[in-house]
């Protein structure tokens, strides 16, 4: 499992770790690890360029101790003081291994380019002249390295204000920072790499996770020698409508592909009959009226994919939450949960999965304000509606009250068309039926959706039914990796 944590929190670790080691040597071990870092980019240092930015902080001081480092095996060194002040001790280091001081015309140049403008303490957007070179950096052909975070990206949240380092690669110290695995900051760390400098044992609870795919496997609940289709997980999928046939196909797809001893599919005659044709293992209940009589009982359910947001619609929406068992809620399900918020007075675990639009319309809040601050607003959803919340998007966020935010590091930007939300829908309910609370499931269900999504694609466009597909080949895939420590 990838562990992650906020600024003020790394500043702690810190802070004990340094009262118990002599003066500079955190620096030290930060430097090396960025020099050995850039070497290897550099492959044959001997003659290179690099190019230091420097700002008043330790990343400065960071970035000029891996240069006179780099300067040590041959590497032709510039620096770019941009600070009101500079780390005296680094600059010094740096002219005595042959290190020169340059201007901003010097970037072009640039075999290398270390970010060390500013730390993990910045917020709000650069200032200048930082703005302006964090746009020269990328611009300019060399490669660009960030010391611990991209200048311009939140290391706390992720969001970005205005101008930002896109680095190639970003070496972050000590432990990963909540801001690199968020968007829209994580779209501008490129590679990323750690180095340990000893602060394991100082670190508290982490702010957010990313699951490994060994921590998937460890709580997947394959079926044992006395398992039967009732004790595997019944799921309820309450999903399509006459408009929407497709959806229904899909959310059931995924849940059989995902491992349900039997799904349980209730709608209206068109849908019903679209599931039949692709789906007969699941067992149908065509509905006339918005009733679950005599459907059977259920473990958990999925409720909205296409289901519409009418009247009939609304009150199969209450029966399905006025039940005693999770209940997923995707797509129409939550634009009736948005006009009325009364669905999610129960007692029973509800998970949602809203992307930006959708949840904008639960928080009544700006769609481009919770793209900006998806950390702030998963957060804000899951205190404010009492629910778990799996925010979709190009980072996937799932929230819920009192536990860190977990961080899905899986997927195809070919996943953004038609009918894979739905997909996703089926594969975590199918995971909430099979006994996985809804934070495992939603965190579960996106990890191997991510997976299937690339299998479906293999660097090439996909279709829903493709990556419902491949999920059973996502699970042989998590159960064949080594749980990370890391």
């Amino acid at each position: 499992m990838r562990t992650a944590y906020t600024a003020d929190q790394i500043r702690t670790a810190e802070r004990a770790l340094m009262a118990r080691l002599p003066d500079g040597t955190l620096m030290d071990r930060a430097a090396a690890g960025l020099a050995a870092v850039c070497a290897s980019l550099l492959g044959k240092v001997y003659g290179t360029r690099v190019l230091l930015l420097v700002g008043s902080g330790d990343n400065g001081g960071d970035a000029l101790y891996a240069g006179a480092r780099l300067a040590g095996r041959g590497a032709r060194v510039e620096a770019i003081l941009a600070g009101s002040k500079t780390h005296e001790a680094g600059l010094a280091a740096l002219r005595r291994a042959g290190g020169t001081v340059a201007e901003s015309g010097a970037l072009p140049r640039a075999d290398l380019i270390i970010d060390g403008l500013v730390g993990i303490g910045a917020t709000g957007a650069l200032r200048e002249p930082y703005a302006r070179l964090a746009e020269a950096a990328n611009a300019a052909p060399g490669t660009v390295v960030a010391v611990d975070v991209p200048s311009g990206v939140d290391a706390g949240t992720g969001e970005v204000a205005g101008a930002a380092v896109a680095a190639r690669v970003t070496v972050t110290m000590g432990a990963y920072k909540t801001g690199l695995l968020v968007d829209p900051g994580a779209g501008h760390v490129g590679e990323l790499e750690l180095v340990d400098i000893g602060l394991g044992p100082y670190l508290p609870d982490p702010d957010v996770a990313a699951l490994a795919g060994g921590d998937v496997d460890d709580l997947l609940r394959p079926p044992g020698g006395e398992s039967d289709k009732y004790r595997r997980g019944v799921l309820g999928v309450a999903a399509g409508s006459d408009r929407y046939t497709g959806a229904a196909v899909l959310a059931v797809g995924g849940a059989l592909r995902a491992g349900a001893g039997m799904v349980r599919y209730v709608g209206p005659g068109e849908p019903v009959a679209q599931v039949r044709t692709h789906w007969p293992e699941a067992v149908i209940t065509e509905l006339s009226e918005p009733s679950l009589d005599g459907v059977g009982r259920v473990q958990a359910w999925v409720l909205g994919p296409g289901l519409g947001t009418g009247d009939w619609a609304h009150e199969l929406a209450a029966r399905v939450l006025a039940s005693d068992v999770p209940v997923l809620i995707d797509a129409d399900g939550l634009t009736l949960v948005a006009k009325d918020r009364s669905l999610l007075r129960r007692s029973a675990p509800v998970l949602i999965t809203p992307h930006a639009g959708e949840l904008a319309r639960l928080l009544r809040a700006d769609r481009d304000a919770i793209e900006a601050a998806r950390l702030d607003h998963v957060r804000r959803a899951a205190a404010e509606l009492g629910v778990t919340v799996l925010l979709k998007g190009s980072t996937t966020l799932v929230a819920e009250l009192d536990r860190p935010v977990r961080v899905n590091t899986t997927g195809t930007p070919w996943l953004a068309t038609g009918g894979t939300g739905d997909v996703l829908s089926g594969l975590a309910g199918s995971l909430l039926a099979q006994g996985l609370d809804c934070y495992d499931a939603g965190s579960c269900g996106a990890h191997l959706h991510g997976l299937a999504g690339g299998i479906a694609a293999g660097g090439a466009p996909l279709t829903a039914t493709g990556v419902a597909a491949a999920i059973p080949a996502a699970v042989r895939a998590v159960s064949g990796e080594t749980r990370s420590t890391t």
